[in-house]
């Protein structure tokens, strides 16, 4: 997953250090004073008894001084030091699906982390721009969002409205969803409130079948929002911790469409708007969360198909441009092919770092 931008920024992450280390190589030593002579003493005492004599201790050799000086020694970094690995690192992220806004920051956080910085000679230059990049990367990305623990922290059902544009596999999202809920602990309905495609409720039918999974649906062509508000009383009924409402692929500037969803989120009053799009899409996935979120709101976004995207623009850039976090990350075709995301982890992944 995203192993393109994963090899260039580990490569950059060597440019960054190499170009630190000359830039260390290239402070001059410290100054020693000409013509250096040991400071004259008085006759040596007789020794105490057990004492080293004074004469066959190691003196502090000039050698031994200057040593402990450079050791000792800081570094000041300045622009000029980080500017060529700063711009290829811009170039890697736009070449990688990242939003110019985004690389804007990303590039803005390692300027301000790096320029000025002191650095003790002998520390690890690596370390450093490991931690600088983890930390601008995870600063566009944010926190988050445990679902479980959104769910563990609201009141019973927690309903969970799923919206998107045609063919980015919302529908086989709501399923895996339901299917990573129920293997941690959490009841699930399903609301078939896609009555506008043809297939739809066979579709997500055949899905809550193979899972086990109570579907509540009308006949095709019925009001989406009567379908969802009878899910949401069937939940309460039999004390289903979440409903998940599958919905109609739309895009933002179908006024018609929009308005319906419009009604949707008046009725079934969700406590979380989920944004479903694909990875693949990149720059793309990104503009069209944003008006997804201006026209309707959106609460957390999930990503289909990362596993086919070699760049990781669209997950970079999604959380930061929307304002909101990632919830889920699609890896295949599997039910369990649904990864939740966690920045930390991703980042240092994409590092090539341990978690």
């Amino acid at each position: 997953m995203f192993d393109s931008l994963k090899e260039k920024l580990q490569n950059i992450r060597t440019k960054f250090t190499s170009n630190i280390e000359e830039a260390a190589g290239a402070e001059p030593e410290p100054p020693v004073t000409e013509g250096f002579e040991e400071p004259q003493t008085a006759e040596p005492e007789p020794p105490v008894s057990g004492q080293v004599p004074e004469k066959d201790r190691e003196k502090p050799t000039l050698f031994n001084k200057v040593k402990v000086l450079v050791r000792e020694r800081e570094v000041l970094l300045r622009e000029k030091d980080i500017e060529e690995p700063l711009f290829e690192l811009e170039m890697v992220l736009l070449e990688n699906d990242v939003a110019l806004p985004v690389t804007d920051e990303i590039i803005g956080r390692m300027r301000k982390d790096l320029v000025g910085r002191q650095r003790r000679i002998g520390s690890s230059v690596d370390d450093l721009v490991a931690s600088t990049l983890r930390s601008a990367l995870c600063g566009v990305l944010g926190d988050g969002l445990d679902l479980s623990a959104f769910i563990e922290g609201h009141e019973r059902p927690v309903k969970v409205l799923f919206t998107g544009v045609n063919g980015t596999g919302k529908t086989t999202t709501v399923a895996k969803v339901g299917n990573y809920l129920q293997k941690n602990g959490f009841s699930v309905v399903i609301g078939a409130g896609d009555t506008f495609r043809a297939g739809a409720i066979e579709q997500i039918r055949t899905h809550a079948d193979r899972l086990g999974i109570k579907t509540i649906q009308h006949q095709a062509g019925a009001d989406p929002s009567a379908v969802l508000f009878d899910a949401v009383q069937y939940a309460k009924a039999h004390d289903i911790d979440v409903v998940l409402a599958d919905t109609a692929g739309r895009f933002h500037n179908r006024a018609n469409l929009m308005n319906q969803l419009e009604k949707i989120r008046r009725v079934m009053k969700p406590d979380l708007v989920v944004y479903v799009d694909e990875a693949v899409a990149g720059n793309d996935a990104v503009i069209r969360a944003d008006e997804f979120n201006k026209a309707v709101g959106t609460d957390a976004v999930v990503l289909t198909k990362a596993d086919m995207d070699p760049k990781g623009g669209a997950a970079i850039s999604v959380a930061h441009t929307v304002g909101k976090p990632i919830l889920f990350l699609g890896t295949g075709q599997g039910y369990d092919d649904i990864m939740p995301f966690q920045p930390r982890t991703v980042v240092n992944e994409l590092l090539g770092d341990e978690d």
